[in-house]
Formats: structure tokens, C-alpha cells, sequence
């Protein structure tokens, strides 16, 4: 289903209703366990950015920066989130057959300390355009570890014609730390991205909603996949 076939009307509220729960219910001690990840002598290397694992990979830079204490800009939600989505960090079924992306990165707040169990949701179309309606294909949540770090096991989506016109293709994120705001925003790839033969540069273009600070690092295509790598900087108190 195209992403303007359902309004989707009340997805939103309904997924920030449960994570206000999740939210509430989390003790004084769970909340203080978490805290004293980020800081555990275990963790004794700073993880590492998106832009220093592209360098690292020999990959080229694209605007996607590190931590500079700049909020992840917000983008709307669109029409096609699902509540209860599943947890896992895998997207990859036998129905999916598109262009292989690795995913990686990790949440910071706003004075760049990485954010440990912070709740991540990722969902997108698949190699035809198409989003999974009727079931929970390229759709779930996970979260960070205690470094921070996530990682997101899918394919590059591809385009497709919607409600506000012919969208570049994207995936459709959204992060909260324990406690947190949400945060709903859209992730978008490199002019040169090649997959499904299309031209990404046009589709980035002809794109109204784009947001180019929210370009996905990538490296490759090897043996027909990609690395990919994004930094997401987010508030962690509602105001």
C-alpha cells in the first residue's frame, strides 16, 4: 500500500500515549541503573561517530554530522505508523529483496553524552515503493546500548508517489530517551546512492519534504550492499 492509501488518523496519538506509559512506569532504580551505564568503567572508549566510521571505512563524508550538541531536526510522522511494531534490530525476511543496507549509529543529548537504553522506531517502504499495512515488514523498534549505539539491519526503500507528491526515499525514525521527548524524523540518502535503477539526485530534488542534515553516511555499494551511519542528537527532559 502506498503511504497515502490509509489517513492512519490516530497512529500518533497512540503511540505517544504508550511510551508516556512505558515511560511512567519505569522505577527510580531502573532509571538509576541506566544512568550508571553511560558512566561504567567498562566503557572506557568514547563511541565512535558516524563520520569517523565512515573515515574509518574509507567512505566518503556527506552532510550527516557528529555531535555537535545541534538537535536532530524533526520531520512529520506521516500516515502509516504502527503501534506494537516488534522489537528487533533485523529486517531482512524472504520477502525482502532490495538493496542491503547496515545501519549504525548512536543517540547523544544535547551536550553530546551518548544515551544509553534510549527507545528507537524505524519504519519504511520496501524495494517496490510499497508499506507493509497488514502486518510489521521493515517495521520495529529496539534499543540503544550502553554506549549509546544502535544498529538497523534493512534495505535501502525505495521511492514512491504519495499524498505530498513523489517522495525521495526514506525511512521514517523516531527516538526517545527514558523519560525523554519523542523525537519524529525522516532519514534520506546520498545523491549517488545507486539502487532500483533510480536516479537518487532527481528524487532528492523533486522532494519538498527533504531535510538534508538528515542524510544518512554511506559507504559502498559492496558486493550489492551498503554501510550506512547516522548520529541522532536529541533533547532527554519534555519542557
Amino acid at each position: 500500500m502506498r503511504e497515502d492509501d490509509d489517513p492512519g488518523s490516530g497512529h500518533t496519538r497512540s503511540r505517544r500515549a504508550f511510551i508516556r506509559a512505558s515511560s511512567m512506569g519505569m522505577t527510580a532504580a531502573a532509571l538509576a541503573a541506566t544512568g550508571a551505564a553511560s558512566v561504567a568503567p567498562a566503557a572506557s572508549a568514547a563511541p565512535v561517530t558516524a563520520v569517523e566510521r565512515a573515515r574509518r571505512a574509507g567512505g566518503r563524508l556527506s552532510v550527516t554530522p557528529a555531535c555537535d550538541g545541534h538537535e536532530t531536526p524533526a520531520a512529520m510522522e506521516g500516515p502509516l505508523f504502527k503501534p506494537e511494531s516488534p522489537e528487533r534490530g533485523d529486517f531482512i525476511t524472504p520477502a525482502i529483496r532490495g538493496v542491503r543496507l547496515d545501519l549504525t549509529g548512536v543517540v547523544y543529548d544535547t551536550g553530546c553524552s551518548p544515551q544509553p537504553g534510549t527507545l528507537m522506531e524505524f519504519w519504511q517502504c520496501d524495494q517496490n515503493g510499497d508499506y507493509d499495512t497488514s502486518g510489521f515488514s521493515l517495521r520495529g523498534h529496539q534499543y540503544t546500548d550502553r554506549r549509546g549505539a544502535f544498529r538497523l539491519t534493512t534495505i535501502i526503500p525505495r521511492d514512491y508517489w504519495g499524498r505530498w507528491g513523489k517522495r525521495a526515499p526514506h525511512i521514517h525514525t523516531q527516538v526517545q530517551t527514558p523519560g525523554g521527548p519523542v523525537l519524529i524524523t525522516q532519514l534520506y540518502f546520498p545523491d549517488d546512492t545507486q539502487a532500483y535503477g533510480r536516479d537518487f539526485a532527481a528524487l532528492n530534488a523533486g522532494d519538498g519534504i527533504i531535510n538534508r542534515s538528515c542524510t544518512i553516511t554511506l559507504s559502498g555499494p559492496e558486493d550489492g550492499a551498503y554501510t550506512g551511519a547516522f548520529d541522532f542528537v536529541v533533547k532527554t527532559t519534555v519542557q
